[in-house]
């Protein structure tokens, strides 16, 4: 089986596919892409299947040598590619011979980007899935990052397929929306607890930004800004943690939880990252800057809608 051989891995370079849905209610984290809008950009302009496994890069990106010629893409954050020392497009499709380097150099926007191998990455399946988990270890790579020496194998194509240039143009300028440059605004649902907060909490949620704490991670961002006030107490039953859940421990400082959050938790939660802005906050690191801004259940549907008949045209044309 053709091999993708890594020489070095980057800061956190992890496979992963959509997620491993299904298994919340027996305490198994999903785990997925953080922008999974960009992981599924990527898949689409080398044809694969949106769930098909590949690589989320981190900051700092990995170094790379193929058994053989494949075509590769790469969506979300921009940095500065190479293979075998010849510039390639920071988003977009290209071809990768074999025995090729293929290196990431300077970031220069956005947190994560996503690389894409024709025929997808052929690791073990956990649960249905190869995402890998950090904090329980499952998936992907003994449910590790990448780490130099190994070896990835890559599934079986008959032929690289270029699709039509017109359609990988229009998706590689697609990959670049909404990559954020240090500050993004997302767009939130109040509650599912918003009861459990003072009257004036979600307006202090969105009356500044939040900047993104140096131990935030793919479980969650901890967020530092006005601190929100509890009504009971911030210890309340466990429940469920939806992608994009807005905890809020004693501090008062809300945490953001992301893709390989724990599946309960017991802080009240003021609010929730609409899913159509997942990806943007999937785009943002430490250092960064955050606002919050209210919206519909209407304006959320439609916001969805809209990123997925957006989607579904591009995934379209690139078949």
């Amino acid at each position: 089986m053709p091999l993708l051989h890594v020489v070095k891995p980057g800061l956190l370079t992890t496979i992963q596919d959509r997620g491993r849905w299904g298994f919340q209610g027996l305490g198994v984290s999903v785990a997925g892409p953080m922008d999974p809008v960009s992981h599924r950009l990527a898949n689409a302009m080398v044809g694969n299947a949106a769930d098909d496994a590949g690589l989320e890069i981190t900051l700092l990106g990995p170094e790379l040598v193929f058994d053989d010629e494949r075509l590769v893409a790469v969506a979300g954050a921009l940095f500065e590619i190479s293979v075998d020392g010849r510039s390639m497009p920071s988003t977009g499709a290209f071809v990768v011979t074999a025995g090729a380097t293929l290196q990431f150099g300077r970031r220069l926007r956005g947190t994560r980007a996503y690389l894409a191998v024709g025929g997808g990455l052929d690791t073990a399946r956990v649960l249905g899935s190869r995402a890998t988990h950090l904090p329980s270890a499952m998936g992907g790579i003994d449910g590790r990052a990448l780490a130099a020496g190994d070896a990835l194998p890559c599934g079986n194509v008959a032929r690289v397929r270029r699709p039509p240039p017109a359609a990988l143009e229009k998706a590689a300028s697609q990959a670049t929306i909404g990559i954020a440059d240090g500050r993004a605004t997302l767009r939130v649902l109040p509650g599912p607890e918003r009861e459990r907060f003072s009257g004036g909490a979600l307006d202090d949620l969105q009356s500044t930004v939040y900047a993104i704490g140096p131990s935030s991670n793919r479980m969650g961002f901890r967020l530092t800004g006005p601190a929100l006030s509890h009504t009971r107490g911030a210890d309340a039953i466990s429940d469920a943690t939806p992608l994009g859940s807005l905890q809020v421990p004693a501090s008062g400082q809300p945490i953001l939880l992301m893709a390989d959050r724990q599946t309960t938790g017991g802080y009240p939660k003021i609010a929730t990252v609409i899913t159509a802005d997942i990806g943007l906050a999937g785009q943002l690191g430490p250092g960064d800057e955050v606002a919050f801004s209210a919206c519909s259940p209407s304006e959320a549907l439609a916001a969805l809608i809209g990123l997925e008949q957006q989607l579904m045209t591009v995934e379209a044309a690139l078949r």
